[in-house]
C-alpha cells in the first residue's frame, strides 16, 4: 500500500474588542472549493480581559463549525458516487 503525504493549511482571523471576540477560519481544498466556519465568544463583564482565551474559544467555535461543514460535503460526495445515502456520525 504506497502512502501520500497531503496537508491543509487553516486560515484563522480575528475581530475583537473588549468584549467580543469573532474568528473565521478558512481552509482551501485541493478541488478548489474554499469552507468557512465563523465563531463568536463574548467576555463576561465580571472576567479579567484575556483576549487569548476569547480567540481560543472563538477559534473553536469557528473549527467546529467548518468541521462540521466538511463532513457534509464529503458525505454529499459519497452519496453521489455510490447512490446511496450515508450517514454523519456526530460528536
Amino acid at each position: 500500500m504506497m502512502h501520500t503525504a497531503v496537508g491543509w493549511h487553516v486560515e484563522m482571523e480575528f475581530l475583537e474588542d473588549d468584549e467580543h471576540t469573532r474568528a473565521v477560519a478558512m481552509v482551501r481544498l485541493p478541488d478548489g472549493t474554499e469552507v468557512r466556519g465563523h465563531g463568536h465568544a463574548s467576555r463576561h463583564h465580571s472576567d479579567s480581559n484575556q483576549p487569548r482565551v476569547g480567540e481560543e474559544v472563538a477559534a473553536a467555535r469557528a473549527l467546529n463549525e467548518m468541521a462540521m461543514q466538511l463532513l457534509s460535503k464529503a458525505h454529499g460526495e459519497i452519496d453521489a458516487e455510490s447512490g446511496r445515502i450515508s450517514h454523519a456520525i456526530h460528536v
